[in-house]
């Protein structure tokens, strides 16, 4: 897995400016427009911002309609375009339907940790947030998101040969 790792610091900080992002395009309203949506507002993001739709059905569903470049490597390919079940095995795929869920029925930002073990990396986790926004007025139709891969870097002991 060759993607970018972060401190989780600056996740942190990533996530809060896209919050910050994503409430001024709100105003006043519940749930912002994806009209308003302009990625020049969140250039520095853009490399691991996603867009997914929500599908309507027996079931709801997800499509990932965009998937900015840096998630290339955390996913391993390339995944705009692909269903949940069609980006993770079955427990990743439950996890994040859930978690989709919620956002959608709460209309509210969702935000967590997700353990990479599913694509054989447990020492690294995705700390992600979500955010709804809404094609038709006060239905969460989209989700905005951002990942942050975060693990184990080399360990400081702050011992130094001689």
């Amino acid at each position: 897995m060759a993607a970018q790792i972060a401190a989780p610091a600056a996740a942190i900080r990533a996530h809060e400016e896209l919050f910050a992002y994503w409430n001024a395009l709100r105003g006043r309203e519940p749930l912002p427009p994806r009209r308003r949506l302009d990625p020049g507002g969140m250039k520095r993001l853009l490399p691991t911002v996603s867009l997914t739709e929500v599908l309507q059905g027996e079931r709801q569903d997800y499509r990932i309609r965009l998937a900015g470049t840096g998630l290339y490597h955390v996913y391993g390919r390339e995944i705009t375009g692909l269903r949940l079940s069609e980006v993770y095995n079955g427990a990743a795929a439950e996890y994040w339907r859930s978690e989709l869920d919620r956002v959608v029925r709460e209309r509210r930002p969702g935000v967590g940790v997700h353990n990479m073990g599913w694509r054989g990396a447990a020492h690294l986790s995705i700390i992600w947030i979500r955010l709804p926004l809404s094609t038709r007025g006060s239905e969460v139709d989209l989700i905005l998101g951002y990942d942050a891969l975060v693990g184990m870097g080399p360990v400081q002991t702050g011992i130094r040969a001689a």
